[in-house]
């Protein structure tokens, strides 16, 4: 069921499954996207229509408009202080490439601070690898996620932890973080929350 947020923005959330509690994300990724013909270098261009999440969400990941996260904070803090209330930190999810502007972290920082809740980065990576959106094995996905995630158990041990990301494609890495936090990190829950999802798990 759809609402409006106190700073005016459309969401639709909807439930996502996995190895936590409980999961949500705010909206769809995008609504649809037409090709819409190549450009002078002879790559294919798309008309993409967004939810005004995800449209926030773009810009602040590609255009590097901080201002968009602002909207984006408010709808997931107001949406989540009924529905997560039992979580006693948040965890992001590490980003998967270098930016000047890291997304994962300036919302999972401001939606941990409207939440009243510790933000803390306690997940690290155990080796370099490739952006897993460009790789649509699910074998592969699951090679290059083994043994991929560490934590720091002494953060997170007892605790009821919600995990954050900005986006949900097949589950696979908030499955292997989550798997982490609760094995090695001891964490007591894991609760999950993405901005936007997309609409096949590809």
């Amino acid at each position: 069921m759809g609402y409006t947020s106190p700073m005016g923005i459309d969401i639709n959330p909807s439930k996502i499954e996995g190895h936590w509690t409980t999961g949500f994300a705010l909206d769809l990724h995008t609504i649809s996207s037409t090709p819409a013909g190549y450009n002078e270098y002879g790559h294919m261009q798309f008309d993409t229509v967004r939810p005004p999440i995800a449209e926030c969400l773009f810009q602040l990941k590609n255009r590097g408009d901080k201002d968009a996260a602002d909207p984006i904070i408010d709808a997931a803090v107001t949406f989540l202080k009924p529905k997560l209330k039992h979580s006693q930190l948040l965890v992001p999810v590490p980003p998967s490439s270098q930016r000047t502007i890291q997304p994962v972290l300036i919302l999972g920082d401001g939606i941990a601070r409207g939440l009243g809740l510790p933000f803390v980065p306690c997940i690290t990576k155990t080796r370099a690898t490739q952006q897993l959106k460009n790789v649509t094995d699910v074998e592969e996905r699951k090679k290059l996620l083994e043994g991929l995630y560490d934590v720091e158990p002494g953060k997170t041990e007892g605790k009821k932890v919600l995990l954050f990301d900005d986006l949900y494609r097949s589950g696979a890495t908030m499955n292997a973080v989550a798997d982490v936090l609760l094995s090695k990190g001891k964490a007591a829950a894991v609760y999950a929350l993405t901005i936007t999802r997309t609409r096949s798990n590809q």
